[in-house]
């Protein structure tokens, strides 16, 4: 039984960039997964939270390649100390990134994590912040990611649900992925952040 209380000082904001979450390639129900991620950012501003929102850098040709129209992000930041941008290339926000030592200087100890793709940069994050001695709390309603189309001969269609709730079963031993968005609260990390 895991005793974390979904209480997050710092909260990371996954990928919500344009191309994964508006039009025809965004994943399913992007407008509840939009409105529940704006309200934990709204709620961890409030909470003097830290946010951290990654931006994926997609390769050339990409939906996400850098400074086209999908690669910006979706929901408003309001940069400064405690509201930052890091921008990523691969799955796990905390590789070749700066997200460690940002998370380290502001005395982090627990942490919330939403955004897409659940299976992809969503887990890769969540695992690496577990295994480096984070509290993670992955809310189940606040991580998304797209169907995977049938595979002949090997697996039918797998629903875009049921790919999340997977990807976060993968790590539920070590994170508290059955609280609900709306359950989470956010408090002050010990230290300002040094950005």
């Amino acid at each position: 039984m895991n005793d974390f209380a979904p209480l997050a000082q710092a909260l990371l904001v996954m990928d919500v960039q344009k191309a994964g979450v508006t039009g025809d390639r965004a994943v399913p129900s992007a407008a509840g997964l939009l409105e529940r991620t704006a309200d934990l950012i709204a709620r961890a501003r409030s909470g003097a939270a830290l946010v951290v929102h990654l931006q994926n850098d997609g390769a050339p040709g990409s939906g996400d390649e850098p400074h086209t129209p999908g690669w910006a992000l979706h929901l408003p930041v309001e940069a400064g100390p405690a509201e930052v941008v890091i921008r990523k290339t691969r799955d796990d926000g905390f590789a070749g990134t700066s997200l460690g030592d940002l998370l380290t200087g502001a005395g982090v100890e627990s942490l919330a994590v939403c955004g897409v793709m659940s299976e992809m940069c969503v887990q890769a994050t969540a695992r690496t912040a577990v295994a480096l001695g984070y509290r993670v709390v992955l809310p189940y309603d606040a991580h998304a990611t797209q169907d995977i189309p049938a595979a002949p001969g090997i697996s039918a269609a797998v629903p875009a649900a049921v790919v999340s709730r997977v990807a976060a079963w993968a790590i539920s031993g070590d994170a508290e992925v059955t609280v609900a968005a709306a359950d989470v609260s956010f408090a002050a990390p010990p230290h300002p952040p040094r950005t």
